[in-house]
């Protein structure tokens, strides 16, 4: 439990409203979306910066450990509270502080919903391109903690490429401001850069300075089936040598078509279809018609089955059901998925996923695959009964395979989800110890007592 005095100081310096012990709101907050809970012995509320300072420097001063928190729709567990923490939610500093469309940037508050980003950014004909799947809830702040990505990442980057700066407050309760509100800048170490990723425990981020595109004209969509997996990479391999970059490129292994055939929604795919992408361009109306026959040159080849266009909201809609569908799709499948959010050479995707088809049969598992194919980012969601305890003890060996397979690609751990709780046991197969002396080092420098979002990244 906490000192009930340390409660006393939180109260009266956020107000009694924004402070909450009581056990409803601690179990609401006890988990992201991982399946484990650990109760946190507080939530608080700050609705400004200055509440964050404040709140920062009664936790050091009582050495209370603090869980940021955007929306919880993580899914490794990095915000999920470490024992005998307060969850701080930044759900209530969603502000707009400015919009300048002339500099092409936008400053927000770390609890504003990423969609609104983009909603006010169209307003003035320009976007945010930055689009996870979560976007319609996910919150700008967990964003930034997982330097999260989504389909347009192939073209546009993930967030760090579209931060100019930060505002955030140190384990200490120190308020520093990283980057500029230009485009170029090289004053000092890029903090910036540093931050984003981090998973929140370096700094409690609460406002960041975004940049802005000018938004594209029109979108085009192209959805092809292919006979194969290997046919369908090796067709992603040649749309990444020729010269039109698309905006996004997704995947879809025959096991996530076999999961969205039952809900209707992919009735008019080839019945052999073995493998899908989705392909879409974005620019002038005027350009689109060359980039699309670009891409569809690119996309012919052996194995290729079927290829439909889409030129107008509806039909892009059309085009997209199937893939909007899996994620519930999967669902039927198992009650629980342990998903892995994997990025290989795009080179060696198609042996990577053969891989991944091999581990699956080995250990009698159903594992899904898809995503974002044009950075060789995968989700391979391995789908189990967490009451199986066989089938959970294959799960783990399956995933230990994975993991080892994937470093001995040359790949990552994660492409955008971070690294939280679920993966950080990995984390010295792929960081040498020099290196990540270092990193515990540049720890301790922005949080001396360690209080923020323990349990994360590093492993023990």
């Amino acid at each position: 439990m906490l000192p009930e005095h340390a409660l006393a100081e939180l109260r009266s310096a956020l107000r009694a409203e924004r402070v909450f012990d009581d056990a409803a709101t601690r179990a609401l907050y006890a988990h992201d979306e991982t399946p484990r809970q650990i109760e946190p012995e507080a939530v608080l509320f700050p609705a400004s910066h200055d509440d964050v300072v404040a709140l920062a420097r009664i936790a050091f001063k009582h050495r209370i450990p603090l869980t940021p928190r955007g929306a919880g729709s993580g899914n490794v567990g990095g915000a999920l509270p470490a024992p005998g923490s307060m969850v701080v939610s930044f759900e209530c500093m969603q502000r707009v502080l400015e919009f300048d469309p002339d500099n092409r940037l936008i400053v927000v508050e770390a609890g504003i919903v990423t969609d609104e980003i983009n909603r006010i950014a169209r307003s003035a004909g320009l976007f945010y391109p930055p689009d996870p799947g979560s976007s319609a809830y996910c919150r700008i702040g967990g964003n930034l903690a997982m330097n999260a990505a989504g389909p347009r990442a192939v073209k546009y980057g993930v967030t760090r490429d579209h931060v100019l700066g930060l505002r955030a407050v140190t384990g200490s309760g120190e308020t520093i401001r990283t980057g500029c509100r230009t485009t170029k800048g090289v004053t000092g170490y890029d903090l910036t850069r540093l931050l984003i990723g981090s998973g929140g425990t370096l700094a409690l981020i609460t406002e960041a300075t975004l940049k802005l595109l000018p938004a594209p004209e029109s979108i085009a969509t192209l959805r092809v089936c292919y006979a194969s997996t290997r046919a369908a990479l090796d067709a992603v391999g040649r749309i990444m040598r020729q010269p039109v970059m698309p905006c996004a490129l997704e995947f879809m292994d025959h096991r996530a078509i076999d999961a969205i055939r039952p809900t209707g929604t992919a009735d008019d795919l080839p019945p052999d279809t073995r493998a899908l992408l989705m392909v879409e361009a974005d620019g002038t109306v005027q350009d689109l018609p060359r980039q699309i026959a670009a891409l569809e040159d690119a996309l012919a080849g052996d194995g290729l089955l079927d290829l439909r266009s889409g030129f107008n909201r509806e039909e892009i809609a059309q085009l997209w059901a199937a893939r909007k569908s899996l994620s519930h799709a999967v669902k039927r499948i198992a009650p629980l998925k342990i998903n892995e959010d994997v990025v290989v050479p795009v080179s060696l995707l198609a042996d990577f996923v053969d891989f991944i088809d091999h581990t699956a049969t080995t250990h009698q598992l159903a594992v899904v695959s898809f995503g974002h194919a044009g950075n060789g980012n995968l989700h391979i969601n391995i789908m189990v009964h967490p009451d199986d305890r066989d089938e959970m003890a294959r799960a783990h060996r399956a995933l230990d395979a994975i993991v080892q397979h994937v470093l001995a690609l040359g790949g990552t751990l994660s492409g955008e989800h971070g690294i939280g709780t679920e993966k950080r046991r990995f984390i010295p197969q792929e960081i040498d110890p020099a290196t990540l002396g270092i990193m515990r080092a540049i720890k301790l420098q922005f949080d001396p007592l360690g209080l923020l979002n323990p349990g994360k990244l590093f492993p023990d």
